[in-house]
């Protein structure tokens, strides 16, 4: 089975043929989840922020998301989501194709590995490597599909994960641009790094939106983000249907056996 966790803007299902909504428990919490078909490939589509958007990114239970797929037998994510360009050369309406990512994060559970007593019920002490947190196989999937529809796809992007609600400093940004990154958001960490743990293959296809904050004189607005995503979101959802047909049933990658030699 494939997941789609979709970001802002991406919040419905209908995309898939025969949707049906599901309730997956897990040991972080309830999930709701749809599954249905795209081609002929099972696939199930989690809405990242809940119906309407209702759930902030430092309130998103990332853990029981992750849980919830891998528990439906999702082997292979593809995840959206809406940012901000550090970059004038990556202009707003680019779609970036993730490639690495600087965490700024804080206070938010990033481990299905806690030690002794974690919930999930594996005491074990785990370091997983993320030297490439996406996995290459999807990543280029996602890059031949964009480019077979015309869509303007970088080839790669480090992705800066800030806490949210808020948007960032102009300061902020400018530090974030000297340390190389390439766009900022508030999601992918740590869905990114909780989906290798569970040895999912992760990919993450970002839309452009904006300039971020002190590269555009224009007040930044999360209206204005989900009004830019409205507008390409038959784009979007064009990519994924490219894609997910596209993905061979073979792992030819090192995402299946990422716990190996993690474990302490």
């Amino acid at each position: 089975m494939y997941g789609i966790i979709g970001g802002s803007g991406v919040c419905d299902p209908e995309m898939l043929d025969d949707a049906r909504a599901r309730e997956v428990t897990t040991p972080y919490g309830g999930v709701s989840v749809y599954t249905g078909i795209i081609g002929s490939k099972d696939v199930a589509f989690l809405p990242r922020h809940g119906q309407g958007h209702s759930v902030p990114p430092h309130r998103v239970n990332y853990r029981a998301n992750i849980w919830a797929l891998k528990s439906l037998g999702v082997t292979r994510v593809i995840g959206t989501s809406a940012v901000g360009s550090l970059r004038k050369d990556v202009p707003p309406g680019t779609y970036v194709v993730l490639s690495n990512f600087l965490d700024f994060t804080s206070g938010r559970p990033s481990t299905f590995f806690e030690g002794t007593g974690s919930t999930s019920g594996d005491d074990a002490v785990v370091h997983i490597d993320v030297t490439e947190p996406y996995c290459p196989q999807l990543r280029g999937i996602l890059l031949r599909s964009g480019e077979a529809l015309g869509l303007g796809m970088a080839d790669s992007g480090v992705y800066v994960c800030t806490p949210g609600p808020r948007f960032e400093t102009s300061a902020e940004i400018r530090m974030f641009a000297q340390l190389g990154g390439d766009v900022v958001g508030m999601t992918n960490v740590p869905e990114v790094v909780l989906a290798r743990e569970a040895e999912i293959c992760y990919a993450s296809v970002a839309m452009v939106t904006n300039y971020a904050a002190g590269i555009s004189s224009d007040k930044l607005t999360h209206a204005e983000v989900l009004d830019i995503m409205g507008q390409n979101i038959a784009s979007i959802k064009e990519l994924i249907l490219h894609t997910v047909p596209a993905i061979p049933e073979t792992r030819s990658c090192p995402c299946p056996t990422l716990l190996m030699g993690a474990k302490g």
